[in-house]
């Protein structure tokens, strides 16, 4: 799969002597029209593709399958295809480990525009986590916004703006 971009938090300014683990994820990208499917999450109050960890020795598009149909209730996922690599290295908050890196699976599919019921992983009913299609452009200024104005921003905003961006150039919107 194509690397898209490696990204390296600001207050990672080494990996000398840092103990690193790696976390493998796969992210789904579905497009209705200019509209894409994305989770919204009040806390960080940001959107996101859809997706997350993999189980160990989890298949990467099992994974994918699984994630979207657990987070947005998707239906009929079709048309799977690679769309490319996100890298990134970022601190980790618990103490068995320095740094997190993070390996993102990305790929596109076709999914049914009316999404069947989601099963959301308890943290993320309390972050506040819902499934939306929203038109990619609103995506894309609502993270810029979020991301320059709010204190609340999580650590993927960087990535989800930059995939958003190269989604909408990739498809024409």
């Amino acid at each position: 799969m194509q690397l898209l971009k490696t990204h390296y938090h600001p207050a990672i300014e080494t990996l000398e002597n840092k103990t690193v683990f790696t976390r493998l994820a796969a992210r789904g990208i579905a497009m209705n029209g200019n509209d894409i499917l994305l989770m919204y999450t009040e806390r960080y109050e940001d959107y996101s593709l859809p997706g997350g960890g993999l189980d160990n020795e989890e298949d990467i598009i099992a994974g994918m399958k699984r994630e979207l149909i657990e987070e947005t209730g998707a239906q009929n996922i079709i048309n799977i295809e690679p769309f490319g690599l996100y890298e990134e290295y970022r601190p980790w908050y618990k103490p068995d480990f320095d740094i997190q890196h993070m390996l993102s699976y990305c790929y596109t599919c076709d999914v049914n525009k009316v999404l069947g019921e989601s099963n959301l992983e308890s943290y993320e009913v309390k972050n506040g986590m819902r499934a939306l299609w929203v038109n990619i452009h609103e995506a894309i200024d609502h993270n810029k916004k979020t991301m320059i104005a709010s204190d609340k921003k999580g650590l993927s905003i960087e990535r989800e703006i930059f995939l958003l961006e190269l989604i909408a150039e990739h498809f024409g919107k």
